[in-house]
């Protein structure tokens, strides 16, 4: 079925309170989906974030971000006042989120929200707990003494605690009881909030498309509570890190410094911590991208306490034997394989085997000294078309960036020579509508022709990323139309 979609992430939503989230304005743009054709909605990572605000670096591989928690709907139930909403200080740019006040305006209202909610007593918060159980107390507590601990890392906290030693544990649940409660409390809303906006976009014929990161980051209650799923040392200290090596893009390659997985110790217990995360994560989304999936079959470790990518080395990943395992156990599931970057024969193989969908980015396929694998007329039907992602430039952006001899080669494909330059990012948004690939999404920003101030990620990149807002009434009713009439004219 040929079909068509969107992407945004949820911070990116329009909202009066800094940051995205599961607010009227998460409903008004899935009434926007609808009205413009399209059968899907894409968002990014929805864990809470940490340092450099990026989803793909959260505090659990399970948890939801508080910030996408609405404070209407708090406000309604009568656990806030309107009144405390609207006097919290989120910046003044519509267009930008500042993590820096939201971090210290946010949690404030929460805490106040569930001071005055009586959640405790809620039969249906008890049963979420419970339900939850595998990760949701091992997250609350990690992040109440991340809390007590001045938001150090796990790996610098007093030893007992730090390893985990039973007394301490016990110790710390009842001290920490409430900040605890606390935690699942903001589960249990967030949960519930998601809950609401999906079954919306179902009955609007609308699908969410997820993405799952394939590391978690090494400062999360997922390494501190599970160190044994982790190639770490008898000190809990990484063995080796994940990154990329050196490119074409970066001389020293990319240091993402996330735990490496001990495949061996998740093969010998069938895959558990995997099934109960991917199906978790088809609890919350339709459709998941999984993140980085060359790294399934291949993975890059890097000496722990490198400063570059350069010296790591390439080890074997699971392969179809992790794939194979969640087909049995979940069932066939709609999932998207990341297969972008320099790609083996190997994993050519695991991508054919798995039978999951790859990706082609439009904006990779330009370039006069190779016949790019991204070019439209290579594509098999079961895969998935951008113009760019998360981690491209805004197509507007990227056609100002283009070299001459890139231009030439994208201009003459799509035989654009005569469209006027605020029009062109139009002719690849066509391209991509058109294309075989079964399924079509197309960042918003390029819908809107916005530039590269509304880039969403500069990969390698800190302080400027993440950033970007959606404003309210961005889409004009003769744009939706616009949208509605191309999309049914390409079939999707």
């Amino acid at each position: 079925m040929r079909r068509n979609g969107m992407l945004l992430p949820i911070a990116s939503l329009p909202s009066p309170y800094g940051i995205g989230g599961f607010s009227k304005e998460a409903y008004e743009f899935i009434d926007l989906l609808e009205e413009t054709g399209q059968k899907l909605w894409q968002i990014l990572p929805l864990g809470p974030t940490s340092y450099g605000d990026s989803p793909y670096q959260s505090f659990s591989t399970f948890a939801g971000n508080p910030y996408f928690i609405d404070l209407d709907t708090l406000a309604e139930k009568g656990w806030l006042t309107k009144e405390a909403c609207e006097a919290s200080d989120y910046g003044d740019n519509e267009s930008y989120i500042d993590y820096g006040r939201i971090y210290n305006s946010r949690f404030v209202l929460l805490k106040q929200a569930f001071l005055n909610s009586d959640i405790l007593s809620d039969e249906k918060f008890t049963e979420f707990c419970k339900a939850n159980q595998h990760w949701l107390p091992d997250y609350a507590l990690y992040m109440a003494l991340k809390n007590q601990n001045d938001g150090k890392s796990w790996i610098e906290w007093e030893e007992e605690i730090r390893l985990r030693k039973p007394e301490a544990v016990e110790y710390y649940k009842k001290e920490l009881e409430e900040e605890c409660n606390f935690y699942e409390f903001l589960q249990y809303e967030f949960h519930e909030q998601w809950t609401k906006v999906k079954e919306y976009a179902h009955k609007k014929g609308i699908q969410i498309v997820g993405d799952v990161p394939i590391y978690v980051a090494f400062d999360s209650a997922d390494t501190w509570a599970n160190p044994e799923l982790f190639q770490l040392d008898e000190k809990n200290l990484p063995l080796g890190v994940a990154g990329c090596p050196p490119d074409a893009f970066s001389a020293t390659g990319q240091l993402w410094g996330n735990p490496l997985y001990n495949w061996a110790y998740h093969k010998k217990t069938g895959y558990d911590w995997w099934l109960k995360r991917i199906a978790y994560c088809f609890d919350l989304y339709d459709i998941v991208r999984i993140d980085h999936f060359r790294g399934f079959d291949e993975y890059y470790s890097i000496p722990y306490g490198d400063e570059t990518a350069v010296n790591g080395h390439w080890e074997k990943g699971p392969g179809m034997d992790l794939f194979n395992t969640v087909k049995e156990k979940l069932g066939e599931l709609d999932i998207i394989a990341e297969d972008l970057g320099f790609l083996t024969e190997s994993v050519f193989q695991l991508l054919k085997d798995s039978g999951y969908p790859g990706m082609k980015v439009l904006q990779f396929a330009f370039d006069p000294s190779e016949d790019s694998d991204y070019l439209t007329y290579k594509y098999q039907r079961n895969c998935v078309v951008y113009t760019g992602t998360h981690d491209n430039d805004t197509t507007a952006g990227w056609f100002e960036k283009l070299s001459d001899g890139d231009k030439e080669v994208a201009l003459r494909y799509m035989n654009s020579f005569y469209t006027p330059k605020e029009e062109q990012h139009w002719d690849l948004i066509a391209l991509a509508m058109r294309s075989t690939a079964d399924t079509c999404i197309i960042p918003v920003q390029d819908f809107l022709g916005l530039g590269s101030e509304a880039r969403i990620n500069m990969p390698s990149t800190l302080g400027d990323n993440w950033k970007w807002r959606m404003t309210k009434g961005a889409f004009s009713e003769e744009l939706k139309e616009k949208i509605r009439r191309m999309t049914k004219l390409y079939g999707r």
